[in-house]
């Protein structure tokens, strides 16, 4: 398939429309949270492989979610796709999704096959697309995880998280984790509340949200430590002009995963291209500061603090919930 083929059609469609259609393709089993195309037998809280009608594609599509400018990320991503056209005999297909909707709608509709999803939506992910999270990236010791921010300028005047209070500060978007929904749940501890005390402005992501501190256009910005991180190091900003006035304990950073309907022998395969892969000496372990390897993860585990943030913030997975983040 031609590739402005294969992205037109990856980009096109409504998760609302394919919602619609659901009930037709309703399943009489246990399902948890899980859309009703799904099933979950086991209890894992992923939905199960369908025992018929596997997928075995002749290209594969693989995504990384778009926390950044997602044209960089396809030169990163080239080595890794070249390992992994070469342990699964496949095919690879870089898609560079522009939203986090557009990459569950490609994954729900078949047409996105492996995928990497940033921490909030990962659960929408899960539940409305049937993507099975099964690796992270992490050090040679196993540890994985990224801290949520709080930035300001240094000249802002703005020393504590009490002294949001009648600001303007950039979230991302609203189902992002660290740029909105863990603000909303764990901030009020701290003695501020989202709304109530001061002013939310979404601003599409992490790296706008960090532009706009530098440039004065908001007061401060909840964001991904390791997202900014890697915008220093390529000099987007700079760091003698910003602050932190707070940061959380870690949370699990992006989920690479698969679609809960390909063949099992190609998902072991799979697995195998990700557990693999060296990072040593590629622009996957320049750009990603501090990680050597994939290592395993599970969604019932590694996202347990993700989900209890997000029903503190009353989130449901629903096509509703995900369309909020268009």
């Amino acid at each position: 398939m031609p590739q402005t083929q294969l992205i037109r059609g990856l980009a096109a469609g409504s998760i609302l429309a394919l919602a619609s259609a659901a009930p037709a393709l309703a399943q009489d089993c246990e399902r948890g949270t899980l859309d009703t195309m799904f099933c979950d037998t086991d209890g894992d809280l992923v939905a199960d492989a369908p025992a018929e009608e596997l997928q075995d594609p002749g290209t594969l599509v693989f995504a990384y979610t778009p926390v950044e400018d997602p044209a960089i990320y396809e030169d990163i991503w080239e080595p890794f796709i070249a390992h992994l056209e070469e342990v699964t005999g496949k095919d690879v297909q870089f898609f560079a999704v522009q939203s986090n909707s557009a990459e569950v709608e490609a994954m729900r509709s078949g047409r996105l096959h492996i995928a990497g999803f940033s921490t909030g939506p990962t659960p929408f992910a899960v539940n409305l697309a049937g993507a099975v999270p099964f690796a992270i990236m992490g050090s040679e010791d196993g540890e994985f995880g990224y801290k949520l921010q709080v930035y300001t300028r240094k000249d802002s005047g703005i020393e504590t998280m009490a002294d949001l209070k009648g600001k303007r500060v950039a979230h991302t978007s609203p189902t992002s984790n660290s740029g909105n929904l863990a603000p909303r749940a764990l901030f009020p501890e701290l003695g501020v509340t989202p709304e109530k005390d001061y002013e939310v402005v979404y601003s599409g992501s992490h790296d706008q949200s960090m532009l706009g501190v530098v440039a004065g256009d908001y007061d401060a910005a909840p964001v991904a430590s390791e997202v900014v991180d890697r915008m220093a190091e390529r000099g987007l900003y700079d760091p003698e002009e910003v602050k932190i006035v707070w940061e959380s304990k870690p949370f699990p950073t992006t989920s690479y995963t698969y679609a809960h309907d390909l063949d099992p022998a190609l998902v072991e395969k799979i697995k195998q291209a990700f557990f693999d892969f060296d990072f040593t000496g590629t622009a996957l372990g320049e750009e990603f500061d501090g990680v050597s390897k994939f290592v395993p993860v599970t969604y019932k585990d590694d996202w347990a603090v993700i989900r209890d943030i997000q029903a503190a913030n009353g989130v449901q997975y629903t096509p509703e919930g995900l369309a909020a983040e268009k």
